[in-house]
Protein backbone atom coordinates (compact mmCIF):
# COMPACT_ATOMS: atom_id res chain seq x y z
CA UNK A 1 0.00 0.00 0.00
CA UNK A 2 1.45 3.83 -1.12
CA UNK A 3 2.03 6.02 2.07
CA UNK A 4 0.99 9.27 2.26
CA UNK A 5 3.99 12.19 2.65
CA UNK A 6 2.91 15.93 3.36
CA UNK A 7 5.20 18.05 1.34
CA UNK A 8 5.59 20.92 2.70
CA UNK A 9 7.78 23.23 0.57
CA UNK A 10 7.26 27.36 -0.25
CA UNK A 11 9.38 27.03 -3.95
CA UNK A 12 7.20 26.24 -5.89
CA UNK A 13 9.84 24.45 -8.40
CA UNK A 14 11.20 22.52 -5.43
CA UNK A 15 7.37 21.39 -4.59
CA UNK A 16 6.51 20.40 -7.50
CA UNK A 17 10.02 18.04 -7.89
CA UNK A 18 9.87 16.67 -4.48
CA UNK A 19 5.40 15.66 -5.12
CA UNK A 20 6.53 14.18 -8.49
CA UNK A 21 10.19 12.47 -7.20
CA UNK A 22 8.45 10.85 -4.28
CA UNK A 23 5.50 9.55 -6.35
CA UNK A 24 8.36 8.00 -8.46
CA UNK A 25 9.14 6.52 -4.71
CA UNK A 26 6.01 4.89 -4.76
CA UNK A 27 4.70 7.38 -2.01
CA UNK A 28 1.52 9.30 -2.33
CA UNK A 29 1.82 12.61 -1.47
CA UNK A 30 -0.33 16.23 -0.34
CA UNK A 31 1.50 19.27 -1.19
CA UNK A 32 1.44 22.32 1.08
CA UNK A 33 3.07 26.07 0.25
CA UNK A 34 3.05 27.32 3.66
CA UNK A 35 2.44 26.56 7.60
CA UNK A 36 -1.50 27.15 7.24
CA UNK A 37 -2.00 24.91 4.71
CA UNK A 38 0.17 21.76 6.85
CA UNK A 39 -1.59 22.18 9.93
CA UNK A 40 -4.82 21.75 8.02
CA UNK A 41 -3.49 19.04 6.30
CA UNK A 42 -1.44 16.99 9.26
CA UNK A 43 -4.04 14.67 9.90
CA UNK A 44 -3.98 10.93 10.91
CA UNK A 45 -3.98 9.55 7.27
CA UNK A 46 -0.52 11.28 6.74
CA UNK A 47 2.52 8.40 7.24
CA UNK A 48 6.07 11.64 7.20
CA UNK A 49 6.26 14.88 6.77
CA UNK A 50 9.05 16.57 4.85
CA UNK A 51 8.86 20.54 6.28
CA UNK A 52 10.34 23.51 4.83
CA UNK A 53 12.08 25.36 8.00
CA UNK A 54 12.47 28.55 5.99
CA UNK A 55 8.28 29.14 5.39
CA UNK A 56 6.93 32.50 4.15
CA UNK A 57 4.19 32.12 7.32
CA UNK A 58 6.04 30.57 9.81
CA UNK A 59 8.96 28.76 11.33
CA UNK A 60 8.81 25.46 9.75
CA UNK A 61 10.03 24.57 13.67
CA UNK A 62 7.34 26.17 15.14
CA UNK A 63 4.98 24.82 12.58
CA UNK A 64 5.87 20.96 13.80
CA UNK A 65 5.11 21.91 17.47
CA UNK A 66 1.98 23.06 16.65
CA UNK A 67 1.58 19.90 14.69
CA UNK A 68 2.67 17.58 17.56
CA UNK A 69 0.12 19.66 19.87
CA UNK A 70 -2.80 18.65 17.11
CA UNK A 71 -1.75 15.11 18.00
CA UNK A 72 0.56 14.35 14.57
CA UNK A 73 2.45 11.64 15.90
CA UNK A 74 4.04 10.47 12.45
CA UNK A 75 7.87 11.06 11.36
CA UNK A 76 9.27 14.47 10.54
CA UNK A 77 12.14 15.58 7.81
CA UNK A 78 12.83 18.79 8.19
CA UNK A 79 14.83 20.26 4.97
CA UNK A 80 16.83 23.71 5.06
CA UNK A 81 19.58 25.55 3.44
CA UNK A 82 21.40 25.79 6.89
CA UNK A 83 23.84 23.40 7.97
CA UNK A 84 24.93 25.05 11.58
CA UNK A 85 24.54 22.79 14.65
CA UNK A 86 22.28 25.24 16.59
CA UNK A 87 19.82 24.62 13.57
CA UNK A 88 19.65 21.08 13.66
CA UNK A 89 19.85 21.34 17.56
CA UNK A 90 16.19 23.04 17.56
CA UNK A 91 14.96 20.95 15.11
CA UNK A 92 15.13 18.19 16.88
CA UNK A 93 13.37 20.08 19.82
CA UNK A 94 10.68 21.16 17.85
CA UNK A 95 9.92 17.94 17.61
CA UNK A 96 11.38 16.24 14.36
CA UNK A 97 12.46 13.27 13.22
CA UNK A 98 15.33 13.75 11.07
CA UNK A 99 17.36 16.90 9.63
CA UNK A 100 18.60 17.09 5.52
CA UNK A 101 20.28 20.19 4.37
CA UNK A 102 19.82 21.48 1.16
CA UNK A 103 20.67 20.82 -1.66
CA UNK A 104 20.21 16.97 -1.28
CA UNK A 105 19.66 13.88 -3.49
CA UNK A 106 16.05 12.83 -3.70
CA UNK A 107 17.11 9.17 -3.38
CA UNK A 108 18.87 10.25 -0.04
CA UNK A 109 15.42 11.64 1.25
CA UNK A 110 13.36 8.61 -0.10
CA UNK A 111 15.76 6.35 1.76
CA UNK A 112 15.88 8.57 4.90
CA UNK A 113 11.44 8.38 5.08
CA UNK A 114 11.31 4.63 4.29
CA UNK A 115 13.91 4.12 7.32
CA UNK A 116 11.76 6.93 9.67
CA UNK A 117 8.80 5.04 8.46
CA UNK A 118 10.34 1.46 9.11
CA UNK A 119 11.19 2.91 12.91
CA UNK A 120 7.88 4.27 13.33
CA UNK A 121 6.04 0.72 12.33
CA UNK A 122 3.87 0.32 15.16
CA UNK A 123 3.64 -3.35 16.94
CA UNK A 124 0.26 -4.59 18.39
CA UNK A 125 1.73 -4.55 21.53
CA UNK A 126 2.09 -2.33 24.84
CA UNK A 127 5.17 -2.61 27.01
CA UNK A 128 5.12 -2.08 30.75
CA UNK A 129 7.52 -1.42 33.57
CA UNK A 130 6.20 -0.49 36.73
CA UNK A 131 3.27 1.90 36.98
CA UNK A 132 4.40 2.76 33.38
CA UNK A 133 2.41 1.84 29.94
CA UNK A 134 4.04 2.19 26.55
CA UNK A 135 1.43 2.01 24.14
CA UNK A 136 2.92 0.92 20.51
CA UNK A 137 -0.12 1.78 19.01
CA UNK A 138 -1.36 5.35 19.46
CA UNK A 139 2.49 6.22 20.99
CA UNK A 140 1.38 7.08 24.15
CA UNK A 141 2.92 6.30 27.57
CA UNK A 142 0.60 6.48 30.52
CA UNK A 143 1.15 6.20 34.28
CA UNK A 144 -2.12 6.49 37.04
CA UNK A 145 -4.60 6.24 33.90
CA UNK A 146 -3.03 9.51 32.15
CA UNK A 147 -1.94 9.28 28.77
CA UNK A 148 0.57 11.36 27.45
CA UNK A 149 1.81 11.72 23.58
CA UNK A 150 4.72 10.67 22.29
CA UNK A 151 6.95 11.72 19.52
CA UNK A 152 8.35 8.79 17.37
CA UNK A 153 11.62 9.63 18.67
CA UNK A 154 10.67 10.00 22.37
CA UNK A 155 8.78 6.88 22.09
CA UNK A 156 11.86 4.97 20.77
CA UNK A 157 13.57 6.35 23.28
CA UNK A 158 11.61 5.29 26.24
CA UNK A 159 10.96 1.88 24.64
CA UNK A 160 14.98 1.47 24.82
CA UNK A 161 14.80 2.53 28.47
CA UNK A 162 12.35 0.38 29.58
CA UNK A 163 13.42 -2.79 27.88
CA UNK A 164 16.66 -2.27 29.95
CA UNK A 165 14.76 -2.78 33.33
CA UNK A 166 16.49 -0.28 35.07
CA UNK A 167 19.92 -1.37 33.83
CA UNK A 168 22.43 1.42 32.40
CA UNK A 169 22.03 2.07 28.54
CA UNK A 170 25.16 3.74 26.87
CA UNK A 171 24.61 7.07 24.82
CA UNK A 172 25.52 5.77 22.12
CA UNK A 173 23.14 3.12 22.16
CA UNK A 174 19.88 5.37 22.92
CA UNK A 175 21.17 7.26 19.54
CA UNK A 176 20.72 4.08 17.53
CA UNK A 177 17.41 3.29 19.17
CA UNK A 178 16.75 6.66 18.71
CA UNK A 179 17.80 7.97 15.04
CA UNK A 180 18.75 6.36 11.30
CA UNK A 181 22.20 5.35 11.08
CA UNK A 182 24.33 7.82 9.81
CA UNK A 183 22.71 10.72 11.57
CA UNK A 184 24.23 13.53 12.88
CA UNK A 185 23.02 12.93 16.49
CA UNK A 186 24.82 15.76 18.80
CA UNK A 187 25.18 14.90 23.26
CA UNK A 188 22.78 18.35 23.50
CA UNK A 189 19.99 16.78 21.04
CA UNK A 190 20.04 13.66 22.87
CA UNK A 191 20.02 15.40 26.19
CA UNK A 192 16.84 17.56 25.01
CA UNK A 193 14.84 14.74 24.62
CA UNK A 194 15.81 13.06 27.46
CA UNK A 195 14.33 16.19 29.39
CA UNK A 196 11.18 16.22 27.40
CA UNK A 197 10.63 12.63 28.61
CA UNK A 198 11.62 13.03 32.16
CA UNK A 199 8.47 16.40 31.49
CA UNK A 200 6.72 13.95 30.15
CA UNK A 201 6.48 11.33 32.76
CA UNK A 202 5.84 13.59 35.68
CA UNK A 203 2.65 15.09 32.96
CA UNK A 204 1.60 11.08 33.18
CA UNK A 205 1.63 11.20 36.70
CA UNK A 206 4.57 8.59 36.73
CA UNK A 207 7.14 8.42 39.60
CA UNK A 208 9.76 7.52 37.49
CA UNK A 209 12.86 9.46 36.63
CA UNK A 210 15.87 8.94 34.19
CA UNK A 211 18.91 9.21 35.48
CA UNK A 212 22.15 10.04 34.54
CA UNK A 213 25.92 8.51 34.73
CA UNK A 214 27.52 11.37 33.20
CA UNK A 215 29.26 10.63 30.14
CA UNK A 216 28.40 6.79 30.13
CA UNK A 217 24.58 6.22 29.60
CA UNK A 218 21.15 6.55 30.99
CA UNK A 219 18.71 4.21 33.18
CA UNK A 220 15.04 3.98 34.12
CA UNK A 221 14.44 3.85 37.89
Amino acid sequence: MRRTILVVEDDHALRDVLVRGLRDEDFDTLAAPDGATALRLATTGICAAVLDIGLPDADGRDVCQAMRANGFLSPVIFLTAHHRLADRLSGFAAGGDDYLPKPFHLAELAARLRAALNRAASPSATVTAADLLLDAIRHTVSASGTQVDLTPTEFRLLAALMAASGALVPRRELVRAGWPEGAQVHDNTLDQYLTRLRRKLREAGSDRSIGTSRGIGHRLS
